[in-house]
């Protein structure tokens, strides 16, 4: 598990484990991360990044894991059926 990390530092790490297929841009990503604030899904603290910058760091909460799990298991419900809908069969 990840430790908190910046704004910044999650764009990119979202970026480089879609191999860049995914890009979110700084107008979605703050909006979101404030309203799983709001929501208690994550924590937020100030701190200073790796250049020396003030930053907001961000933490899933213990809420934050559980909704994280049930979503992950509802997603990957999705796709198995998305799969079973797309896969030749019988005709």
């Amino acid at each position: 598990m990840l430790g908190p990390l910046h704004g910044y530092a999650i764009a990119t790490r979202i970026r480089e484990r879609s191999d860049g297929a995914l890009l979110v841009e700084e107008g979605a990503l703050y909006p979101a991360l404030h309203r799983l604030e709001a929501r208690g899904w994550i924590d937020a603290e100030w701190g200073i990044s790796a250049t020396n910058r003030r930053a907001r760091y961000y933490s899933l909460t213990g809420d934050g894991r559980r909704r994280l799990k049930a979503e992950t298991a509802s997603w990957r419900r999705y796709v198995s059926v998305v799969e079973k809908v797309l896969a030749p069969g019988e005709a």
